[in-house]
């Protein structure tokens, strides 16, 4: 089976699930890469060698040898092409063979925006002229398949998707906070950049709310952003400097040895976070997560109290509480850091990913109606209204 993936780079967040298809000897596996990473994420850590791995092609040095993967690989897969290569992507979602789309949001804005006829008319090119063609829709975030129903594209047809992190393997990190110590020092950490849809500012609240109570911890921000100077004035007056470490920006591998040591893993983000790969790599890390509803990946990953906890839409005072509840309750804290764990382990990760999205494409080509899987990637992505959801006037017909 040739499969080749088209985006417009390959990153550490994809590398994993790359990684875990080449691997496989039934399967021919290709990158294609459609442009080169902008400076700013080069600067971030984001950049791969691509020469370490043969199965990155770049469109704009092979043309010809791209075009035709594109068209005729057994299975193709469009990630994020910026709209580069729109003719090809059209040539081939319109040629009957297999192929998939992954889509973060498209209207994480507001779902309004699915009554804008311009809008629509865009939408109709991209998506819902495929509707009826073996084009399947993998949901890169819980309400992903909300907004795509509003618009009647991929019925049937959209399955949960998300990113597959590089995870950590120490067996230490399953439980970082010594339950038997019912008096010892806990670690929290957040990162992630310091801009608004993070609410890193949540953090720095959570931090003073314990401080008030007499909880002993230390918290460490990792991250840069046009916040930064907000947060250290704000960590300056409410006393907090001896508590709270403004890190600054780490690169992926260091930022995930910082969740090696921490106890929980604050999410704070907003609807705006089309996922969350920060949340895939904490519960690997063996943090107990508390994380926004909001964010793309928290309604996949997260089951409330199990694997971690859950907050509603910009409650800062339930997120408060549901912090204090694990320095409260330690052994809950370390049961549901396991959990999570456990949850990346056998379910949420690059070689599950990869085996299931290759046995569904297995099924189709062998002439059978492919089945999704049971739970995580390529399991049924059920429409899920999003936090704050606006009702328009298709949403009866469509969600009720």
């Amino acid at each position: 089976m040739v499969v080749t993936f088209v985006s417009n780079y390959i990153n550490h967040h994809q590398l994993p699930f790359c990684r875990a298809m080449n691997d496989r000897e039934d399967v021919e596996f290709h990158f294609i890469q459609t442009m080169p990473m902008e400076q700013k994420r080069v600067e971030m850590g984001w950049s791969v060698d691509v020469s370490e791995y043969p199965f990155v092609l770049l469109l704009y040095e092979d043309r010809e040898i791209c075009e035709n993967l594109i068209i005729n690989s057994d299975v193709t897969i469009f990630g994020w092409t910026e709209g580069s290569i729109e003719g090809l992507e059209n040539r081939r979602l319109s040629s009957g063979k297999l192929s998939f789309r992954v889509s973060e949001r498209i209207y994480r804005e507001g779902q309004w925006k699915a009554i804008s006829p311009k809008g629509l008319i865009h939408k109709y090119n991209d998506h819902i002229r495929y509707r009826n063609m073996p084009v399947y829709l993998l949901c890169a975030g819980a309400y992903v398949s909300s907004d795509f129903s509003l618009i009647r594209s991929y019925p049937g047809k959209m399955l949960k998707w998300g990113y597959f992190p590089e995870g950590n393997v120490s067996e230490e990190t399953a439980s970082n906070c010594n339950e038997n110590d019912p008096g010892g020092k806990i670690r929290i950490l957040w990162a992630g950049r310091l801009i608004d849809l993070k609410h890193p500012e949540y953090a720095v609240e959570v931090a003073g709310f314990l401080n008030n109570k007499g909880y002993d911890f230390e918290m460490e921000i990792i991250g840069d952003g046009n916040k930064k100077e907000e947060l250290a004035a704000k960590i300056k007056e409410q006393g907090l400097s001896e508590k709270v470490t403004l890190s600054g920006g780490k690169k992926p591998g260091e930022v995930r040895k910082s969740m090696e040591t921490a106890d929980i893993f604050l999410f704070t983000s907003n609807y705006l976070e089309g996922w969350g790969a920060v949340v895939n790599e904490a519960m690997s890390g063996g943090c107990c997560i508390v994380a926004s509803r909001e964010a793309g990946c928290v309604p996949f990953l997260i089951e409330d109290g199990k694997n971690g906890l859950i907050y509603e839409k910009g409650s800062l005072n339930e997120l408060k509480l549901k912090v204090q509840n694990l320095f409260d309750d330690r052994a809950a804290m370390n049961r549901m850091a396991r959990e999570g764990k456990s949850t990346i382990e056998k379910l949420w990760n690059a070689d599950n990913a990869a085996k299931e999205l290759l046995r569904f494409c297995r099924e189709y080509l062998d002439g059978r109606e492919p089945t999704p899987s049971n739970a995580g990637p390529v399991s049924i992505a059920n429409v899920i209204k999003p936090p704050g959801f606006i009702r328009t006037f298709r949403e009866k017909n469509v969600l009720e």
